[in-house]
């Protein structure tokens, strides 16, 4: 399929936003609520409600605008997208048409070791339609009206994605994005964002696309990448035997992974638009587009580069730790008491990784603060505790709360670091091993670990390994001399 076609791929991904309401009433924006508590008069469309626009939904399509490298429209205005749907009361969606609030821009997604600029159409803004729910043992449906009403971006790519992998790539980044921003969760799970994609193929070097087919009804990224590979491998059998694709909407089944028809394809003239006569032009100044873009956060791309230059990460530690916003806050505040990052690093990634899995706890809920694992790694570096004493001190952290210098005081764990005293015990060790002792000195290196240990073991654990191993070779090579 490489060889002969090319696969086109263009998303419109729908971002619910983390505002406290919805887009154009007061009632609440909150997931999860029992059905239809969420709900007021502009919601159930009742005559004489007006919609007011939410300012936090603006200044976060603002945001990701900037983010997303658009142009900011100074004038813009809300439409009607007219449609029928049980769970639409209006018979139409408050959104954008041809004046969206952000245009032209675009998302470098990094994929397969090389980076790709994504081109991005448009974003808009509109408001959600609820929920319909079918119970296929009573025969009934339900209408829940909780997400009616919700405000939504919608991010419009080009057809520049070239394959399902980079369609998912092209999530992921977009994902990270919004988290980073503070304007949604973007749990695909919750539904907070959700992907429609249009997929088309044509011949190798040829310019105009091919004709294009849309899928919805995909939930996980997961999901999007098998419903595109699917797709992909369906159009071409349609053209390698000379049948022609029709233009359509198509549904994936997750459980049997194939697309099925919806319903034919629409264009913008079948839901017929029109500005919404409720709801004034909206007018965006250039002095609060840049006071928006002083609030902004650093961004993933940048917070990547800062990791890699200033603490010398390298590209797959930087990359794993601006994942997500939250690890790459903790990794800065743990260096701040510990100024070592790679260690700062390495325990982040892997014992702190490892007990928010095994406990299925989000980074918020972790009950090690930074100042106490950075204190737990100073310990370490300046040889009070060893590498296996910390992490018994860290289990023991993350059960009791306690800070790193109380356990290690309590347990008596401190590191024997004066000489004397682990140069005794080492003599011990020799003159209780003679045997093992000839043997090293004719060659047996095997030994020398073995004798480390059993100073270890003989200092309780407590002796520093480092200052064990400098100490030990000393008096092999004063036995050589004898």
């Amino acid at each position: 399929m490489q060889q002969e076609y090319e696969i086109v791929i263009g998303l419109e991904t729908h971002i619910q936003l983390s505002t406290l309401s919805k887009a154009f009433s007061s009632s609440s924006a909150a997931f999860g609520a029992p059905p239809n508590t969420h709900v007021d008069g502009l919601t159930l469309a009742l005559p004489g409600t007006l919609p007011v626009a939410n300012k936090k939904m603006v200044e976060y399509a603002v945001m990701l605008g900037l983010a997303l490298n658009c142009e900011i429209r100074s004038f813009n205005r809300f439409a009607r997208k007219h449609y029928f749907y049980p769970d639409l009361p209006k018979g139409y969606q408050i959104s954008q048409f041809d004046e969206p609030i952000c245009e032209r821009g675009s998302l470098t997604v990094r994929y397969a070791e090389s980076r790709r600029t994504i081109g991005i159409k448009r974003v808009h803004m509109e408001e959600d339609a609820g929920k319909n729910i079918h119970d296929t043992h009573a025969g009934a449906s339900y209408i829940d009206l909780n997400r009616a009403g919700v405000p939504l971006l919608e991010v419009v790519s080009e057809p520049d994605i070239r394959s399902p992998a980079e369609a998912v790539a092209y999530l992921r980044t977009l994902r990270q994005l919004v988290r980073y921003l503070g304007i949604s969760h973007g749990n695909m799970e919750e539904g907070s964002l959700r992907c429609d994609a249009n997929i088309s193929l044509r011949p190798l070097g040829e310019m105009h696309f091919g004709t294009r087919t849309e899928i919805k009804n995909m939930n996980s990224f997961r999901f999007v990448e098998k419903a595109l590979e699917y797709e992909a491998a369906r159009q071409i059998k349609l053209l390698r035997s000379g049948r022609e694709v029709v233009q359509e909407t198509l549904l994936f089944d997750s459980q049997t992974g194939v697309t099925h028809p919806m319903r034919e394809k629409e264009e913008s003239s079948d839901y017929r638009y029109f500005p919404d006569p409720d709801l004034p032009p909206l007018i965006i100044s250039e002095s609060w587009i840049e006071d928006l873009r002083a609030r902004m956060p650093k961004l993933p791309e940048q917070r990547l580069t800062e990791l890699m230059q200033t603490f010398g990460l390298n590209a797959y530690d930087a990359g794993v730790l601006t994942a997500e916003r939250e690890y790459v806050d903790y990794f800065e505040e743990v260096f701040n008491y510990c100024s070592n990052a790679k260690a700062a690093c390495n325990w982040i990634t892997t014992e702190v990784f490892s007990w928010l899995h095994k406990h299925n706890l989000d980074l918020s809920r972790f009950p090690i603060p930074a100042v106490h694992l950075g204190s737990l790694i100073s310990m370490v570096d300046r040889e009070i505790i060893s590498g296996k004493m910390a992490k018994s001190v860290f289990e023991e952290m993350f059960l009791s709360g306690a800070d790193p210098e109380t356990i290690v005081s309590r347990r008596g764990l401190k590191q024997i670091t004066r000489e004397d005293e682990v140069r005794t015990v080492i003599k011990q060790v020799l003159d209780h091993h003679p045997r093992q002792v000839q043997e090293l000195l004719a060659g047996n290196q095997k030994l020398f670990g073995f004798l480390v240990g059993q100073v270890m073991r003989a200092s309780g654990g407590n002796a520093s390994p480092k200052l064990v191993n400098q100490l030990l070779r000393q008096e092999i090579e004063l036995i050589k001399k004898k």
